[in-house]
């Protein structure tokens, strides 16, 4: 492994770069997708989202001639884009059912801790200052994540918690697929993992036979969603074929913060002063975790 002390600094910033645009890209998806949710079957939303998605990633692969991806890398994305697109589908479920505020960073934290905790085991620590980094972004992302007055269902557990905690480990499980998949074209790693969403999504909605429980407003709205998700999964694969994966990690999953803004413009949700720190706090920890 080459010592952190000997790797380009420009590479290493334009990683930083790459996952700090997925988290505007993923945190507007999420918003999006949570919101239309609520009047869709999350899964039938889910399947125009990936079909969506994988037009616009397979498009631009087509049109600029990327060179299609090995067997081995086909197959790592394509379980990926199953794990990835059955937790889409659960946290759109979590997001519309509970506030976004407190759904959204409880998955991005599971999410980032599990490949976080591999990529440490493999490639060993990183310096000093992303060390920092990481326990500021975790410590921004607790208290974000901290559960507000009158944001609990009946007196207890806040609603949606239970299938965001379900959401994250499957995001975790894309994370660590996708890094398996190698150095290959973003766009089509992009559009394998919406393939790999579709047939999981696909799948759920066929056994259960629900084709109508959603809007044709509802329908342009998963197109949208499914574009920039597919935006966000194109800015992460870079960030992580040019860093380390922990870093991209915890980076890309910030996007709460995106989310949890959106909600408070458009939806009113509360915003607390912690909450507000929370999001300064994920902000700061930034240039840390890109700092070698």
């Amino acid at each position: 492994m080459i010592p952190s002390s000997n790797v380009p600094a420009v590479p290493h910033f334009a990683s930083a770069a790459y996952a700090l645009a997925s988290v505007l890209a993923w945190g507007t998806s999420d918003f999006l997708g949570g919101y239309a949710t609520r009047r869709a079957n999350a899964f039938l939303f889910a399947v125009v989202f990936n079909l969506g998605g994988l037009a616009l990633a397979a498009g631009v692969a087509a049109a600029i001639h990327a060179p299609f991806p090995s067997t081995h890398t086909i197959a790592w994305v394509l379980a990926g884009g199953m794990f990835g697109g059955a937790a889409v589908a659960i946290f759109f479920r979590a997001l519309s059912q509970g506030r976004m505020g407190v759904t959204a960073p409880i998955a991005a934290v599971l999410g980032a801790a599990i490949p976080t905790l591999f990529s440490i085991f493999t490639e060993g620590l990183p310096g000093k200052l992303p060390i920092v980094g990481f326990v500021v972004a975790s410590l921004g992302l607790w208290l974000i994540t901290r559960t507000q007055p009158g944001e609990a269902a009946d007196g207890g557990r806040p609603a949606g918690i239970g299938l965001a905690v379900l959401a994250g480990v499957g995001f975790a499980c894309f994370y660590l697929c996708i890094r398996q998949a190698g150095d290959a074209s973003v766009f089509w790693i992009a559009a394998l993992s919406r393939t790999g969403g579709l047939i999981v999504t696909g799948v759920v909605v066929l056994v259960g036979g629900n084709f109508h429980d959603i809007t044709s407003a509802g329908v342009r709205w998963a197109v949208l969603t499914g574009c920039i998700d597919s935006l966000g999964t194109i800015l992460f694969v870079r960030a992580s074929q040019t860093g380390r994966l922990d870093e991209a990690v915890v980076i890309s999953s910030l996007y709460p913060a995106v989310t949890v803004l959106l909600a408070r413009l458009f939806l009113k949700e509360h915003f607390s002063r912690w909450r507000f720190v929370g999001l300064l706090a994920a902000l700061a920890a930034v240039p840390m975790i890109a700092a070698q």
